[in-house]
Parts: C-alpha cells; sequence; structure tokens
C-alpha cells in the first residue's frame, strides 16, 4: 500500500485523526512594559540603562487587560486606543483603529510573535517600518508593568 492510501484509510477509521490542530490563543491579559527593544537589530533601550541610545521607551505600554480594547503608549508617550487582537494562526498581534491613528496609517499597528507568549515575557517585531523611529523595523522584548 502506498502512504497516501493509508492516511485515508487511517482518516476514515479513527474519527477526528484529520482534523486540524486546535489553535490555542495565548493568554496576554497585562500591561506590558519594555524590558529591551531593538531597531533594525541594535539594542537601543534596556530596562534600567541610565545610557540608552532611546530613553523614551521607558514610557512604551501596551496595555492588554481589557478584552479586544488596547492603549498603546509608544515611546513618545502618545497614547493610542483601539482594538486588538490576534490573527487566525496566533503569529501576529493586531492594533486596529487606532485612534489618534498613528503616522501614516490608517489606524493599525501589526507585530510578529517572536516566540509563543509567556507569563513574563511577550516577544514581538513589527511587521513593518516605523515611521516615528526613522523607518527601523523595531523589536520588543516586553515583560509585565
Amino acid at each position: 500500500m502506498n502512504a497516501r492510501l493509508i492516511l485515508v484509510l487511517a482518516c476514515m477509521w479513527v474519527p477526528g485523526a484529520c482534523k486540524p490542530k486546535e489553535v490555542i490563543t495565548p493568554s496576554v491579559g497585562k500591561i506590558w512594559k519594555a524590558a529591551l527593544v531593538k531597531e533594525n537589530g541594535t539594542v537601543v533601550f534596556q530596562a534600567g540603562n541610565t545610557g540608552n541610545a532611546r530613553p523614551g521607551y521607558e514610557q512604551f505600554r501596551l496595555d492588554l487587560t481589557r478584552t479586544e480594547e488596547v492603549v498603546y503608549t509608544d515611546l513618545d508617550g502618545r497614547r493610542l486606543t483601539g482594538a486588538w487582537s490576534f490573527s487566525t494562526d496566533n503569529r501576529r498581534l493586531i492594533l486596529e483603529n487606532l485612534s489618534p491613528p498613528p503616522s501614516a496609517s490608517v489606524g493599525n499597528v501589526e507585530f510578529y510573535l517572536s516566540s509563543p507568549p509567556t507569563n513574563t515575557t511577550l516577544m514581538l517585531k513589527r511587521t513593518n517600518e516605523s515611521r516615528k523611529t526613522g523607518n527601523t523595523v523595531n523589536e520588543y522584548e516586553l515583560v509585565p508593568e
């Protein structure tokens, strides 16, 4: 028997054997702050370091405590509010309908999840460049506030 036939038979005999794996949404309902930030791969902020190239990241906050509602405070202290969700594959964190809208956007900011979230770390990477930081692609290691 060939492998394809065996797979078809297995799916017929074992109910649920060929169902797609259920995607579990990570629990991130916290206020997150920056512990480490890289711009184009260069560390520009590390919590507790007095010589940071971008000390403004000290005020960076990502408040995901409310279901689907986000308060996003960027390095300049500007507070944006909107909705948050994960992509269907749980690989991106999507902030949408942000008000006031970030520069040169329709009110959306997206991040890749660099690794699965834990209770102590949320690792994100912007899916596009940030105009606010000179068109750099930023990576964030966030920790609970």
